[in-house]
């Protein structure tokens, strides 16, 4: 599956708006022209088998484009958190200071970057979902690729959820005035699309694929996932059953924790999800992915940007083996005998987005890196959580201690709900550090944003800061439909 790339002749509108949504295709002149590549369009596509792969292709492709993977994901999931700062030099994309310090206003064109990108992800699934289920076809692997589109849908709306609360709901392709523009739907009906989409998908979706199909979502992606949104929604009867679940499917963790976030990691028994970003020769639109590159170690081996905080560094514990495999320093040699300049620019950097220089560079530094999603560690985590909350404290200290095992620590046996609490909190912190974007979001769903955000420094409001401003931009384009968020 990795790196099966699709574009159509028709345009990509880039914003929302009366007209369109982010990535809803279109004809029309004055719109973002996408290189067609020499495929068909829309009206014509979506008549075989063939296409409805590519179709479904072509929304996993959209997760590592610019506006997903890159600048805009980095500026308002990690650096806005205590986990990260802006890095690079002072002067270079220094807007991103508006998220390390909450500067940023609603016409902050970041803003814009995540939403259009999000959205854009949305449409292409609509695509699908709209348009496979009439196609002569084999009936199982047409129910399997709606599922995946349905699985996908989901994450592009959990981005959106988190980061600016209610968001308009488009669940098709768009034909009436009305649906070219629709209102925003409430955080509530945004979840509850979310989870019919995730629960539908579990239902459908294999526990596993052969070798020319790893990296599509699996029946543990979409139970996991589900699991993460009901987290966040603090329905903790169901995430303790939905994590067992995933843990009774067969991921195992993986025994070395650097090996994770390199090459020969990617997709193991750990891994439930992760965004496929192979380089292959003499393409590299498909391989496009610039997760990595925007993180490397300035200047050798990438742009420098979404650096680990001291805070963060202080964080792990003596002995934590993850503090290694998670912070790159100046001066450094990797254990694959890359040097990190003496002189580089700062003294950190994200280790999980290290790529050897050995690894060829043809696409441009790591854009073969895979992006990781979610892991088993993560479900353990969640799961300990989730029986803590329940006061089943055996189970809670059971997940707990499988992590921090791996980790190379004693195990914690405490049994005070609050105390046990605040440890599986800071465990998610150091175990899923710099890799799949929660911080901010987990700062925000425990309550703790203000108080540890504004101990770091940062100008953050409570009761405004804890979603995004709508981006101003929308909200002209949709003629005033779309209301601000408060505050902004």
């Amino acid at each position: 599956m990795k790196n099966i790339f699709y574009k159509t002749k028709c345009k990509v509108l880039i914003s929302f708006s009366i007209l369109a949504l982010g990535g809803f295709y279109s004809c029309k002149e004055e719109f973002l022209d996408v290189d067609p590549q020499g495929k068909p369009e829309e009206s014509e596509f979506f008549v075989n088998q063939e296409q409805a792969v590519m179709g479904v292709n072509s929304i996993y492709a959209h997760l590592r484009s610019w506006p997903v993977a890159a600048f805009a994901h980095l500026a308002l999931t990690t650096i806005a958190s205590d986990d990260a700062e802006k890095g690079s030099t002072p002067g270079d994309a220094s807007f991103m200071n508006d998220f390390d310090n909450f500067t940023f206003t609603s016409t902050q064109f970041t803003l814009n970057d995540y939403w259009s990108g999000q959205y854009a992800g949305i449409n292409l699934t609509n695509q699908v979902l709209t348009r496979v289920p009439a196609i002569t076809m084999d009936e199982s692997l047409k129910a399997r690729l709606l599922a995946e589109a349905k699985f996908l849908r989901a994450f592009y709306y959990f981005n959106l959820v988190r980061a600016f609360g209610g968001v308009p709901l488009v669940t098709k392709i768009p034909e009436t005035t009305e649906e070219l523009n629709p209102t925003r739907a409430s955080a509530e009906e945004v979840y509850a699309l979310i989870i019919s989409d995730l629960t539908d998908a579990s239902a459908v979706l294999p526990v596993s694929y052969d070798a020319a199909n790893v990296g599509r979502a699996t029946k543990g992606a979409a139970l996991g996932m589900l699991a993460k949104v009901k987290m966040y929604q603090k329905s903790w009867t169901e995430v303790l059953s939905l994590t067992e679940q995933v843990m009774a499917l067969p991921y195992s963790l993986t025994s070395d924790y650097y090996q994770i976030f390199r090459f020969a990691g990617e997709n193991n028994a750990e891994s439930i999800f992760e965004v496929q970003a192979e380089v292959i020769s003499g393409n590299c639109d498909a391989s496009n992915s610039q997760w990595a590159e925007v993180q490397g170690a300035r200047p050798t081996f990438g742009w420098g940007f979404s650096i680990p905080t001291t805070d963060l560094e202080n964080a792990f514990e003596p002995g934590d083996v993850r503090k290694e495999a998670t912070i790159l320093y100046r001066g450094e040699v990797t254990p694959e005998g890359d040097k990190i300049l003496e002189t580089a620019d700062n003294p950190r950097y994200n280790q999980k987005a290290y790529v050897p220089g050995s690894v060829a560079k043809e696409c441009g530094y790591g854009h073969g890196q895979n992006i990781r999603i979610l892991r088993l560690a993560e479900v353990l985590l969640m799961h300990a959580e989730a029986a803590n909350e329940l006061g089943q404290t055996d189970k809670a200290l059971s997940s707990l201690n499988r992590v921090r095992e791996r980790a190379g620590l004693d195990p914690v046996t405490t049994t005070d709900q609050a105390q046990l609490r605040n440890t599986i909190w800071h465990e998610r912190r150091v175990e899923l550090a710099l890799e799949n974007g929660d911080r901010f979001f987990d700062l925000v769903r425990q309550g703790r944003a203000a108080e540890v955000l504004r101990a770091q420094g940062k100008s953050f409001t409570p009761g405004k800061n804890e979603v995004y401003a709508i981006p101003q931009n929308q909200i002209e384009l949709s003629g005033g439909k779309l209301t601000q968020n408060p505050g902004y």
